[in-house]
């Protein structure tokens, strides 16, 4: 039995979730969010509330099951308040700047990174740090990994991109020869 699958998902004000046979669409102040629905799962709207259910007891409705009702509730949540990571440009002349509908970064290549920003995804960058919102909650979580993925943080000098908090174990390098 799904833990996260029995609670039931309460829908907040100004928020509509209407359920077709093939997808759940959530409607708020933030946009509009569009899930397509398997099967095995039926989503059900009833008294301000959102339940999940499995559509059978096969192996894959019990799997699926946890997994759309954490989706239905990161839509809900997510058309009321964006989601936003924060990614931080360390480095001597590691730049960062938003280009039209790309971000363009300076990563110690020999040419300037173009990354083209998805629909429905907005990138800011204020001082080398890239923030990166939006409704849909994967869309922020892919982008700022591709983006992080480009220069990964390196553990000797702490180069590269990451995370807005995230911890780099430094090591400690090569050490001077002992004179003889």
């Amino acid at each position: 039995m799904s833990r996260i699958g029995k609670l039931q998902i309460q829908i907040p004000a100004g928020t509509e979730v209407h359920v077709a046979t093939d997808a759940v669409t959530v409607k708020g102040k933030g946009g509009t969010l569009v899930k397509p629905l398997h099967p095995a799962v039926k989503v059900v709207v009833e008294n301000g509330a959102v339940s999940v259910n499995p559509a059978n007891s096969s192996r894959l409705a019990k799997a699926l099951w946890g997994t759309y009702a954490a989706h239905v509730k990161n839509m809900i949540a997510g058309v009321n308040t964006p989601f936003v990571k924060k990614l931080q440009v360390e480095g001597i002349g590691f730049k960062a700047e938003v280009a039209g509908k790309n971000l363009k970064l300076a990563l110690g290549f020999s040419h300037p990174v173009l990354v083209p920003i998805p629909d429905g995804v907005t990138a800011a960058v204020e001082k080398n740090i890239i923030t990166v919102s939006s409704a849909n909650k994967e869309a922020v979580g892919q982008f700022a990994a591709s983006v992080r993925e480009l220069k990964k943080p390196e553990p000797y000098k702490g180069k590269g991109i990451r995370y807005e908090g995230e911890v780099i174990i430094r090591k400690q390098g090569k050490k001077a020869a002992a004179a003889a």
